[in-house]
C-alpha cells in the first residue's frame, strides 16, 4: 500500500482538537491497514517521527429517513502519538 492510499483523510472534531497540543493526531485509514502501515505513512507524508499509533473499527449508525432505514458507512480510525521531540504537522498548525 502506498502511503496516500494509507491516510484516507483527517478526523476534525472537538476531541481531535484537544489532542493538538500533546502532540496526538486522528486520522481515518484504510480498513485493512495495520498499525505499521499508518506508522510508515504518517513518516513519509508529513515528515514527523510517529512514537505509539491506536486503531479502531468504528460501526457505522442506524440512520432512518422516515420509513426508510440504513447505516452510514463503517471506517477504521488511527490516533497518532508523536514522539516529543518531533514537530508538529504544519496541516493542523493553522487550525489551532
Amino acid at each position: 500500500m502506498e502511503a496516500r492510499d494509507v491516510i484516507l483523510r483527517p478526523i476534525l472534531t472537538e476531541s481531535a482538537y484537544d489532542g493538538f497540543a500533546a502532540k496526538k493526531y486522528v486520522f481515518v485509514v484504510a480498513k485493512k491497514a495495520t498499525k505499521t502501515n499508518v506508522k510508515m505513512a504518517v513518516e513519509e507524508l508529513f515528515g514527523v517521527k510517529v512514537e505509539k499509533v491506536n486503531t479502531m473499527n468504528c460501526r457505522g449508525k442506524l440512520k432512518r429517513m422516515g420509513r426508510n432505514e440504513g447505516y452510514t458507512p463503517s471506517f477504521k480510525k488511527a490516533i497518532v502519538q508523536l514522539t516529543a521531540d518531533s514537530k508538529e504537522i504544519e496541516f493542523f498548525r493553522s487550525l489551532s
